[in-house]
């Protein structure tokens, strides 16, 4: 019989497969959760010969993931829903979607978990997860970044060996079809990735518009949710940029935080309140994509105060 200890072990592994597969934080938890629960109440029934402690626990997990995904929207990005905007567009939120949300690594607990996740906790990857049906979805999560095997993916999803390689195959070639990049964007990060951001800090904070320009990429992304607008290229990112500039005005403070196996950044406005935690996708010394989570409540998840405090960021950074 196993315990609620053996159990707590597995918890940040267990939070992060729900997140890949539901695409909230919030939501993570609550199965994570609802998971332990259920472990505990049956652990008289595990049965170490059949399977181990971590296969028993993620069946528990993912048969409650795809239980809260029937009848449910996936959770897309700006960019999952059409083409890119005009900088000078509206910038009206659709608080009707329900918008994929960032991960806070150190949700993860164990420093270790977070480096054997980092890749697969990657923003783009997980957006592209949500293309996916939700049994491909799990089986391609299970088989491809838990390394379990077809055999024991198929004992998850109650199914046949045969079943599980058929999906896994559409799940693959949809992912390979509707973004290509993928795979480069799920190795390790860029060794200058850190100090890229850094840079975009200092640059965003001094209102420094030359500086922000030398650290994008010719077709560099920016995406906004709950705004569905999101744009492409350089010259409209930098002038989305300074029309927040012009509306919002220059003192923006931002604080570094590891989200999504990456350093993002949480941005206070000028008035000194919470307004977005920024996840970035950085390759070759640039930006190549920035997605802007404009989102005051998410900054508990960060462990992150509402109001921004000169003294407390200091003592972080």
């Amino acid at each position: 019989m196993t315990t609620p200890e053996q159990h707590e072990a597995f918890r940040g592994d267990l939070l992060a497969h729900c997140y890949r597969m539901l695409g909230s934080v919030q939501e993570a938890e609550d199965l994570v959760q609802e998971t332990l629960l259920r472990a505990w109440k049956a652990a008289d029934r595990f049965d170490p010969r059949k399977a181990s402690l971590r296969t028993w626990l993620h069946r528990i997990a993912t048969n409650a993931c795809l239980t809260a995904l029937e009848g449910r929207a996936r959770r897309p990005l700006p960019s999952g829903l059409g083409g890119p905007g005009d900088p000078q567009a509206p910038l009206t939120p659709s608080l009707d979607v329900p918008w994929l949300q960032p991960f806070p690594d150190a949700r993860l607990g164990d420093p270790a978990d977070a480096a054997q996740q980092r890749a697969s906790l990657r923003l783009a990857w997980v957006a592209a997860l949500q293309l996916l049906p939700a049994r491909q979805r799990a089986a391609l999560v299970l088989r491809d970044v838990l390394q379990f095997s077809a055999a024991e993916v198929a004992e998850v999803l109650d199914s046949s060996v045969a079943s599980v390689n058929s999906g896994l195959q559409r799940a693959r070639a949809t992912l390979r079809e509707a973004a290509p990049e993928l795979d480069e964007q799920r190795e390790p990060a860029d060794p200058g990735e850190r100090a890229v951001v850094e840079r975009y800090l200092a640059a965003f904070e001094a209102a420094d518009v030359p500086e922000l320009s030398r650290l994008l990429a010719d077709d560099v992304a920016m995406e906004m949710p709950p705004v569905a607008l999101w744009l492409r290229g350089r010259a409209d990112y930098l002038a989305f940029i300074v029309r927040v500039f012009a509306m919002r005005g220059p003192g923006w403070r931002m604080v570094p935080v590891p989200a999504n196996g990456s350093l993002a950044l949480a941005a206070y406005a000028p008035d000194l309140r919470a307004h977005s935690v920024q996840v970035f996708t950085v390759a070759g010394g640039l930006v190549r994509r920035s997605v802007s989570f404009v989102d005051p409540a998410l900054f508990a998840l960060f462990g992150l105060p509402p109001v921004h405090d000169a003294r407390w960021r200091s003592s972080m950074r």
